[in-house]
C-alpha cells in the first residue's frame, strides 16, 4: 500500500501550527507520531492534501507536576514515555499500567497521547483512566486557548471538540485526595489487543467507607461513559464483596456495547460486571493511584 502524495510542513512554535491548521482547513490533517494517521492514509481512509508535523515542537513534549496544578503531559508524549515517567509511578501508576498493555512496544515508542485522544477510538485505553483521574486537556488555535473536560472533548467514534484550526497542546490531571485507581482490560490475545472491555476506577475512601468513586467504561459505548449509577451505589457505603458485585451489575446495566466479531452484546456486558468488581477492588486494596 502506498501513501497518497501531500504537502508536508514541520512548524517551529505551535503558532505557526495552528496557522497552518487554518490556512489550509479541512484539506489539512495534524501528525504527530503517525501510527493512525499514515495507516489511515495507506488504507485510503484518510486522504490530506497537507500534513502538519509536530515533531520539532519540544514544548508539546514532557510530562511534569506542578503543585496546585497537577500533572502535565504534553501532548507529544509516546505511551512508552508514560511507561516509563518517574512521575507517573509516583502519582498515577495506573496510567503507566494503562499505557503499558497499549499495542506493541513499536507502536508504544511512537504513538503519543495527544494522537490516541483525538482519534476517539472508542475502545481507545487511555481515555478511560484519564477521564477517571478527571483529566482536562488545553487546545490552542486562532481563537486563544481552551481548557475542556477530557469527558465532554470526545463527543463520538472518531469525534470531538478540537476545532479545525486547533492543537491539543497538553492533557492536565489536577491534584486530588485519591485513595487508588486503576484501569483493567480484556483482550482477545495476551499482548497488543483491542479492548474488548476497558473499565477505570478511582476511589477516595474514609477507611472503609467509599466517599467518591468514578468508574469509566470503554469499549462498551460510542465514547468511553461514566457508570454513574454504579458510581451513586457506592457513595457513602461501606465497602463490601456484596456491594462490588452489585455496583459491577449496575456498571453492566448502564453500558451500551454493541455487537462484533470480538463479542456479543451479552459477553461485553457480563465483562463489564466481572472487571468493574475487579477494578474497583484493586484501585481500594492496592491504595496507590
Amino acid at each position: 500500500m502506498y501513501l497518497p502524495d501531500f504537502e508536508y510542513y514541520v512548524p517551529e512554535s505551535v503558532t505557526e501550527a495552528y496557522g497552518l491548521l487554518a490556512q489550509f482547513g479541512d484539506r489539512a490533517k495534524v501528525i504527530a507520531g503517525g501510527t493512525d494517521v499514515l495507516t489511515k492514509m495507506k488504507q485510503n481512509i484518510l486522504a490530506p492534501e497537507v500534513l502538519v508535523s509536530l515533531k520539532n515542537l519540544n514544548q508539546l513534549a514532557g510530562i511534569s507536576y506542578e503543585k496546585g496544578k497537577g500533572i502535565i503531559i504534553g501532548s507529544r508524549v509516546t505511551h512508552n514515555e508514560l511507561v516509563n515517567s518517574a512521575v507517573l509511578q509516583e502519582k498515577y501508576l495506573s496510567i503507566c499500567e494503562a499505557a503499558h498493555h497499549m499495542a506493541n512496544n513499536q507502536i508504544r515508542n511512537r504513538g503519543t497521547v495527544g494522537g490516541n485522544i483525538v482519534n476517539a477510538v472508542p475502545s481507545a485505553d487511555l481515555p478511560p483512566i484519564l477521564i477517571a483521574l478527571g483529566a482536562v486537556v488545553k487546545l490552542v488555535g486562532t481563537g486563544g486557548e481552551r481548557t475542556v473536560s477530557l469527558e465532554e472533548f470526545i463527543i463520538g467514534p472518531g469525534k470531538t471538540e478540537l476545532k479545525q484550526d486547533e492543537v491539543l497542546t497538553e492533557i492536565v490531571i489536577p491534584d486530588q485526595p485519591l485513595t487508588g485507581s486503576t484501569y483493567m482490560k480484556f483482550g482477545l490475545r495476551q499482548s497488543g489487543a483491542l479492548a474488548v472491555v476497558g473499565v477505570a476506577a478511582a476511589v477516595v475512601m474514609d477507611g472503609d467507607i467509599c466517599e467518591e468513586a468514578r468508574i469509566v467504561l470503554g469499549a462498551v459505548a460510542p465514547v468511553p461513559m461514566r457508570a454513574k449509577k454504579a458510581e451513586e451505589l457506592l457513595k457513602g457505603k461501606s465497602v463490601t464483596d456484596e456491594l462490588l458485585e452489585e455496583t459491577g451489575v449496575c456498571a453492566a446495566g448502564e453500558s451500551k456495547p454493541i455487537a462484533d466479531i470480538r463479542g456479543s452484546v451479552e459477553y461485553r456486558r457480563d465483562l463489564v460486571r466481572v472487571f468493574t468488581k475487579r477494578a474497583l477492588s484493586k484501585a481500594i486494596k492496592e491504595g496507590h493511584c
